[in-house]
């Protein structure tokens, strides 16, 4: 099956689905080896609709122009192996220097995407065949990273070794991606194409805003597998997924995400980039058309989904967690709650994981090979990559557990972070990305230390605020699942463009999912710090006993919290 020809009759063509039905996407690869390394960006612009290929290897080009791409490097389910993250760090610092060093970032520094994935910045073009020698000598790709295709697929980052998962999925996602990855058949669908797949009982991999979401489910007969959800996502048209009622076996699971590609590859709308994500799909034939349109597509019976276990959303595995016992085989399969793992006394084979907290995601190159280095001289040398842009050291032993907190690289990306720089997710902003209005990384994190310098007393025990900045609606730092949602917008202040934001409210995955409501819209930037620190103010003054931000923003009118936060200019 070639989903080079669309299936649906009457369709007219948007641009790039003319493009990718010219020249296969994947063909951009030996392209770049050959032909654009060594003749320059020159050769990309005069073949149409080459720089829209680059995307199915990984490649943007950035804001700057020239010769400077962005390469985003998969990382299937987060997991990195000491040499892995060695080696991006090493290309970081070789091949990611820009012509000015950040003055907050300094230079040679990669990102922690919300997916998992690492991004490299200022990568020349003829350093691209080099930079996919050394990243494959080690088990690494960029392909599908971006375009219109199986992105990187998510799992839970502590998948194996979580006290209280239901079960390790990780060997399910990891056999998703590679069935998807490279895979000419399917890698021309109509949009990008996400998914999520975990047995994890706090959903950490965000199951409800992926095009597939598949968390942790239970049979009669204790039968341990998934719960399907389909049509997830985020940008403009945020979904929830939903369930459609179907059980998935772990051994079932490549064939099902299979038939689902098959079928957004037949029947996703390629006319308007707009409205092609699968999201839409799912909402035009609602969930029991969707569900028989797979039926006819899957190569098993669909049976009813089980009973859910997971609970709530979690986001993060910051600070220091017991491992579930080595050798324990089936863990989970007791019904949720009914065990309580804690903080054993230190034995010679108890092990711990450490996640560390990575400031809006971003990495200088020193620092990635540091946490190599730890990973090899404290753990089982394995990097865990998390959704909420963070890192997690594995397999610690008890007795090696303090001099791993002592090491100096643990005051900069600590295990006990404060509330707010905690939660504080940002995208790549106009520093490097073309469609951003504004910039984020170094704004998100300023604000960040600014709130915990005022209000950090507020939270208590491990509650975090998520604060989440995009720099335009396409939502890469999910601002709609935030307590604080920030997306990049102008305003017009004092006679003058200012970069500006709109302020959002109160959202959230799991037991009380929501996407968060809109409340101020184009707020100039520099006056966002000072908002956030009246709304803060009415926050401490009106709370209840227990009430995190969350709940108290919920409660509260939208016309009040955006008087509190002042009235926005346009």
């Amino acid at each position: 099956m070639q989903f080079l020809t669309p299936l649906r009759s009457g369709t007219e063509l948007n641009q790039v689905e003319r493009w990718k039905l010219e020249r296969h996407p994947l063909n951009v690869y030996q392209s770049v080896i050959d032909t654009y390394s060594k003749e320059g960006v020159g050769a990309i612009a005069k073949v149409d609709g080459e720089v829209e290929r680059l995307k199915w290897v990984g490649i943007y080009p950035q804001r700057q122009g020239g010769d400077a791409f962005m390469m985003r490097v998969k990382v299937p389910g987060g997991r990195l192996t000491s040499a892995q993250a060695r080696t991006v760090g090493e290309i970081a610092g070789v091949f990611g220097r820009g012509a000015d060093p950040h003055p907050i970032f300094g230079d040679a520094y990669c990102d922690i995407t919300t997916r998992q994935t690492i991004q490299l910045h200022w990568i020349k073009v003829e350093d691209i065949p080099t930079v996919w020698e050394r990243l494959a000598a080690v088990g690494m790709t960029t392909v599908q990273a971006c375009g219109d295709s199986a992105r990187n697929v998510l799992c839970c980052p502590v998948s194996g070794i979580d006290a209280e998962e239901a079960f390790d999925a990780y060997p399910v996602a990891r056999a998703i991606s590679d069935y998807f990855t490279g895979n000419r058949e399917y890698a021309n669908l109509p949009r990008k194409f996400k998914m999520s797949v975990t047995g994890c009982l706090d959903d950490c991999a965000q199951a409800e805003i992926n095009d597939i979401g598949m968390w942790p489910a239970r049979l009669d007969d204790g039968t341990l597998g998934f719960n399907l959800l389909v049509g997830g996502g985020l940008s403009d048209g945020p979904r929830m997924g939903t369930d459609i009622d179907v059980f998935v076996c772990p051994d079932q699971a490549v064939e099902i995400t299979r038939a689902i590609a098959q079928l957004f590859g037949e029947l996703g709308n390629r006319e308007n980039r707009g409205v092609c994500r699968m999201r839409y799909l799912v909402q035009e034939l609602g969930p029991e058309g969707f569900r028989a349109a797979l039926a006819e597509r899957a190569a098993f019976d669909l049976i009813a989904s089980g009973e859910s276990l997971t609970r709530r959303y979690r986001g993060d595995h910051i600070g220091v967690h017991p491992q579930k016992d080595p050798g324990s085989d089936t863990p989970g399969r007791k019904a949720p709650g009914s065990h309580t793992p804690g903080r054993k006394a230190p034995g010679k084979s108890e092990l711990y994981y450490v996640g560390l907290n990575v400031t809006v995601g971003r990495l200088v190159a020193e620092s990635l090979i540091g946490l190599a280095d730890l990973a090899e001289t404290y753990g089982d040398g394995e990097i865990r990559l998390t959704t909420d842009q963070n890192a997690i050291l594995t397999g610690v032993p008890a007795d090696k557990l303090d001099d791993l907190l002592g090491e100096p690289l643990l005051t900069t990306h600590s295990p006990h972070p404060r509330p707010f720089e905690r939660g504080v997710v940002a995208c790549t902003g106009t520093e490097f990305c073309r469609f951003a209005i504004v910039e984020t990384k170094a704004r998100a994190a300023t604000w960040a230390r600014m709130m915990d310098d005022r209000f950090a007393g507020l939270t208590e025990g491990d509650e975090v605020v998520r604060m989440h900045f995009s720099g335009c609606s396409a939502s890469c730092a999910q601002p709609q699942i935030a307590d604080i949602g920030f997306r990049g917008e102008t305003a017009f202040d004092e006679g003058r463009i200012v970069e500006a934001v709109d302020i959002g409210l109160g959202g959230s995955l799991g037991h009380d999912a929501r996407f968060i409501d809109w409340v101020e819209g184009a707020k100039p930037v520099e006056q966002v710090p000072e908002a956030l620190g009246h709304l803060f103010e009415r926050y401490a003054a009106e709370r209840r006993p227990g009430e995190s931000f969350r709940q108290w923003v919920r409660r509260s009118p939208n016309a009040t919290l955006r008087e509190v936060m002042g009235s926005g200019t346009r």
